[in-house]
């Protein structure tokens, strides 16, 4: 690994999280008794804290409200390594309450991402995009700003890498994509790759040159455009049920630390394996970005 770390830019959301966890089984329709924590959140921050905490130079390229949340959420975020100049203010603060169950799975959640969606491509801070070696793009943002960023780092030679977030935002995404605008890695989940367009030998074609399709427990699958049609296939680390503490924030770390590992030179597939022990680490603390990731990574 290099000695010194590759600069990263991410373009993407940056929101409070509010997280409430059961302590007992869940019951629907009613009142639970549990805890409700307050932590800095949003898909593009966490994995902008997550490659700082592993060492990475990295400037987050967001917006958020010009208000006393947007103050905590700039300053925590700051203060975990993560250059925060080029993050926008206006508007109120997004957020994203989540109920979690009492073995930390997810039961239901209300995303709040208006500051967000009013990312637009004016926002974005070309000299920072230019700067870095690699730029890593948050799906929640609108397709004008999506196209943008693919465009001004398809001009600058700088590589991206895409996590789509979810069928909804895979599905504007995929119109976006093509051999004038290729991408190094898209990360989605099975659901998400049917919405970019059906396989990875069809995003292949389109211009991505790696395909990491994450299926959670069951593992993942990483195909190349060498190879489109032969994937390889990597089990996620064994984690004993009662370890999980919170599963919020496994897929940002997973990202973050596959992009780590590919910047540091290692082959996909190796990257790949890291990422899964980067989320499994992530889901057995209540923190949704490990403070400790660098050291319990052992880089």
């Amino acid at each position: 690994m290099p000695s010194e770390l590759l600069p990263v830019a991410v373009v993407g959301g940056a929101n409070v999280d509010v997280k409430a966890r059961t302590t007992a089984a869940l019951v629907g329709a009613t009142s639970n008794p549990g805890a409700v924590s307050r932590s800095a959140g949003g898909v593009g921050r966490n994995i902008a804290e997550n490659l700082a905490r592993l060492g990475h130079p990295v400037s987050l390229l967001s917006v958020v409200g010009d208000d006393a949340d947007g103050d905590w959420l700039l300053e925590r975020t700051a203060a975990a390594g993560v250059t925060v100049s080029s993050v926008r203010r206006t508007g109120r603060t997004g957020a994203y309450v989540a109920v979690l169950d009492d073995a930390g799975e997810l039961a239901v959640a209300v995303a709040d991402m208006a500051a967000t969606d009013a990312f637009s491509p004016d926002d974005l801070d070309l000299d920072a995009l230019r700067a870095a070696a690699m730029v890593v793009l948050d799906g929640n943002l609108t397709a004008a700003t999506v196209a943008a960023v693919l465009d001004a780092a398809s001009r600058a030679g700088v590589p991206v890498v895409v996590d789509p977030v979810s069928v909804a935002k895979a599905a504007r995404i995929a119109p976006l994509l093509g051999p004038d605008r290729p991408v190094h890695a898209l990360t989605p989940n099975h659901d998400e790759l049917v919405a970019l367009g059906g396989s990875a030998a069809a995003l292949h074609g389109r211009g991505a040159e790696l395909v990491w399709v994450r299926h959670g427990r069951d593992g993942s699958v990483l195909s190349t455009a060498a190879e489109p049609t032969a994937g390889t296939r990597l089990p996620a680390p064994l984690v004993d049920p009662a370890e999980v503490v919170d599963v919020t924030g496994a897929g940002d770390a997973s990202i973050a630390a596959f992009c780590h590992r590919l910047l540091a030179g290692d082959a996909p597939a190796e990257a790949a394996a890291y990422g899964h022990r980067a989320a499994a680490l992530t889901v057995a603390s209540p923190h949704t970005v490990r403070p400790d990731l660098r050291e319990r990574m052992g880089s």
